[in-house]
This record gives C-alpha cells, structure tokens and sequence, in this order.
C-alpha cells in the first residue's frame, strides 16, 4: 500500500537534483506534490510531466522562498489545488564556497536569506494548514561534521538548520506536528556537476574518507524523506539523519 495515500506535500527547490528526487518519491508513494522552483520553470515542469505520467499529481509554483508573499503563494498553492496540506520539504539552497578572505555581505546576505530566511517564512506559512501528524523535513547538510576550509557562510547556514530543526520540534510537537531533517553528504546533482566537485581530487578525498566507498545519488536522500513524510517515522521529531555513506 502507498505509504502517502491521501497526503499533499509541498517540495521547495524541486525543478532539479535531491528536490526533483523528492517529489517524484513522494508522489510515487502517493502524495499530491507542489513543485517550486526559482527560475527553471522548464525543469519544474519535466518534474510535474514525469510524475503525471505515472499517473499521480503535481503543479508546479514559482517563487523565490525569501520573500515572505512568493512562500505564501507556494503553500497555497498546495490547499487551492488539492484542498490541504501534510508535507513540507525545505529544499531550496544554494552554496557558493568562498575563502574569508573573499566573504562579502552580499555573498552573506545571498546564501542566508535563502538558505535560512527561505526555510522560516516557508515554514510559517504553513503551520496555518498543517495539523496533527504534519511533518516537516528539512535539507541540512553534512558540512555540520565535517567543516570544510572555506564553507563559513555556507556551513554557518546548515547550522542554523540544525538549530532550527530542534527549535520547531519543540515548538511545534504539541500541535503533533513532527520537524526532521536530512543531513545529506556529497550527492552527485547537477549543481555539484557545474560546480566542478566531480571527477577530481576533492571527490576522491570525499571518497576515501566514505565508508560506504562512493558518492551519493539523489534516490539516496530521497527514500530518507519518504520515511519521514510517512506513519513509519511517526514517533520522531527532532531527529537529525545524517544520510551520508558514514562520512564524518
């Protein structure tokens, strides 16, 4: 039996990579997703063709997660299309490394108000539509244990993620709705392809020190999310899963 049968999920970032992933898992367990995307409209709606042809639901939403009038589009997006909400899925992100001495407010300001402010407003707007066994999955990342040399601003946001997923367990298990998040490693998207993370060095260093002896696929962060969507995780919250072949 479908393991979200019934359920409407929203999915921020999803027109690619670990988001694109997580919509089409979600769906595939039968949830009706919402698809936002920034500005690949295009890829946003290969993810809604993909998953319509196999016979579930989705829309796709744009909107920028930072501005607190473009969350609240997405969110009611999801109960003017399919009536309710269940699922939230912070994914939106974005990472640029930069060395301190290279750190500007603007390149702050950028991966913070994404990264952070986008995950807040998302998630306040939609605590008026979740109810008793909600649950909110957000997108940490394993930079948290490893600090990587030039991620400061970067991990510094992952951090804050961490934080904040403790914070809204607390604040929000009395209205039984439960708060996660997945810490995923090095995964093989487009964004680590462009950045040129891939078949150099840095990955065999990743690699090396992994025990499971490889990078990540999106299908591998992606399963973990259904589990937290879903009843089988229904007496976690706060927990924050370190999906990362045993990268520490």
């Amino acid at each position: 039996m479908s393991k979200l049968k019934g359920k409407v999920a929203v999915v921020t970032g999803a027109s690619k990579g670990i988001g694109a992933a997580i919509a089409k898992s979600l769906a595939t367990e039968g949830a009706s997703v919402v698809v936002n995307y920034a500005s690949s409209k295009a890829g946003a709606d290969a993810v809604v063709d993909a998953i319509t042809r196999a016979g579930g639901k989705a829309v796709a939403v744009g909107g920028d997660v930072s501005k607190a009038a473009d969350a609240e589009k997405i969110v009611n997006t999801a109960v003017k299309n399919f009536g309710r909400l269940d699922v939230l899925v912070n994914n939106s992100g974005v990472y640029e490394f930069q060395p301190i001495e290279a750190v500007t407010e603007e390149h702050y300001q950028k991966i913070f108000n994404i990264n952070v402010l986008g995950l807040l407003l998302t998630t306040k707007a939609a605590v008026k539509h979740l109810s008793e066994g909600g649950s909110i999955i957000n997108i940490g990342s394993v930079v948290t244990d490893l600090y990587p040399p030039a991620s400061a601003v970067y991990t510094g946001t992952k951090g804050a993620v961490d934080a904040i997923t403790g914070v809204l367990a607390n604040e929000l298990g009395p209205r039984k709705i439960r708060v996660n998040s997945v810490n995923p490693g090095m995964v093989e998207t487009e964004g680590v392809q462009a950045g040129g993370f891939l078949g150099g060095d840095f990955e065999k260093g990743l690699v090396a020190q992994t025990p499971l002896g490889r990078i990540g696929q999106v299908g591998d962060i992606s399963s973990v999310a259904v589990f937290l969507a879903s009843d089988d995780s229904k007496w976690m919250t706060g927990e924050r899963l370190v999906a990362s072949g045993g990268l520490r």
